[in-house]
């Protein structure tokens, strides 16, 4: 496997098991990189720019990341938190009148962040054309009774995420989620990331093909079976795990023009490894040229435990802070101080202010894994090796 890209001495490890991923693994196309203490340390990629093609990875190669978009999307209505503009314990239908209907008057803003809100499905999902339109998903959620008392638990918001926050951002600012994040964070601190793909940007073709894989047999850890009634929950059409799932039925062709053009911060953020990781590092810290995304403060909440125990939708024991899944056995991070966000099939990045870590790894190969991707764990283990 020809890998591209530079290792800053001592974290040679990390491109050792970059290596790996492809090797054993089943990676096709993929690319880690690394901050520390606002510098970066990694930066590697390899492989095929579309996971069934043949043109190679490049240096500028972006990629759907699923929901690893969620971290990304979570920092806006951080950053309006940050500048007085949107209360975090104040309901969100003192910005969103609507949807206090259904039972959900007492909804507060951090609930949503934390996905205590309740309302993970839809009893009707929504077609792709629906779900990207920018009026359907927030009208069926403002609609939507919650299926559990508000606040009294958390279940993982997979798709109803995207609308929650996109009118919730619109309503206080004027502008999409998009919009904001494009104009306040990734602009000044220059990193290629996206909810909803500029014309320019698919123009110039950099985006490749994602695309679902099986393990190969040597990857025998990938072919683990999940507890019986995660298996049972994934399973069953009547489930909240499958219904959470399926608010976009049929699930979108994600390398659709119209897909990646959309506005979905659940789910289509689309980015480099070097961005994600860069991301990250600001919201801890400064990086290289001054930028920085939160305060100490801001950090610091958005790492703090709101949620934790028993996911009414991933049926598992999962953590959250202020939009950001937390370190734990579900999906395990660099260490309990650590923030971000795992993508389902592969993709993972994250902070840990404690080492001062700005971590990013995004792949074109979607395996079956939903929070703790073997390829992704093995990057993070070898990363955790050198600190």
């Amino acid at each position: 496997m020809d890998i591209q890209g530079v290792v800053t001495a001592g974290f040679e490890p990390v491109r050792d098991a970059f290596v790996r991923n492809f090797e054993v693994l089943g990676d096709r196309g993929a690319a880690v990189a690394v901050y520390r203490d606002g510098r970066k340390v990694v930066d590697l990629w390899g492989g095929t720019k579309d996971a069934d093609g043949a043109a190679p990875w490049t240096e500028d190669t972006a990629q759907v990341v699923r929901s690893a978009t969620k971290g990304v999307a979570a920092a806006v209505p951080l950053l309006l938190h940050q500048r007085g503009l949107l209360d975090l314990d104040a309901p969100v239908g003192a910005y969103w009148p609507e949807f206090k209907a259904g039972g959900k008057e007492k909804i507060l803003v951090r609930d949503l962040l934390a996905h205590r809100a309740g309302i993970p499905a839809l009893d009707r999902g929504l077609t792709a054309a629906e779900a990207a339109d920018g009026v359907s998903g927030p009208r069926a959620v403002a609609a939507q009774r919650p299926f559990w008392e508000p606040g009294t638990g958390h279940g993982y918001h997979a798709q109803t995420y995207s609308w929650l926050l996109s009118e919730l951002v619109l309503r206080v600012t004027g502008r999409t989620l998009g919009c904001v994040l494009a104009e306040e964070i990734a602009e000044p601190l220059g990193v290629d990331f996206w909810i909803g793909l500029p014309d320019a940007e698919a123009e110039a073709g950099r985006v490749g093909r994602v695309a679902p894989v099986e393990p190969p047999e040597s990857a025998g850890v990938l072919r683990t079976r999940p507890r019986r009634n995660v298996s049972e929950a994934y399973a069953d059409p009547a489930s909240l795990t499958r219904r959470a799932f399926a608010a976009i039925d049929p699930l979108p062709d994600e390398n659709a023009p119209a897909y990646r053009a959309a506005e979905l911060p659940a789910s289509n953020g689309i980015g480099t490894a070097r961005a994600l990781a860069r991301f990250y590092a600001a919201t801890i810290g400064v990086v290289e040229d001054g930028a920085r995304i939160f305060t100490p403060a801001t950090a610091a909440l958005a790492a703090r435990e709101h949620s934790a125990g028993p996911d009414r939708v991933l049926v598992v024991n999962t953590r959250f802070g202020a939009g950001y899944m937390l370190h734990g056995p579900a999906s395990p991070l660099l260490s309990p101080a650590s923030f971000g966000h795992p993508g389902r099939g592969g993709s993972l990045a994250f902070a840990d202010p404690e080492a001062g870590i700005g971590f990013g790894y995004v792949t074109n190969a979607l395996a079956k894994s939903v929070t703790a991707d073997p390829r992704a764990q093995a990057l993070v283990r070898a990363l955790k090796s050198v600190l």
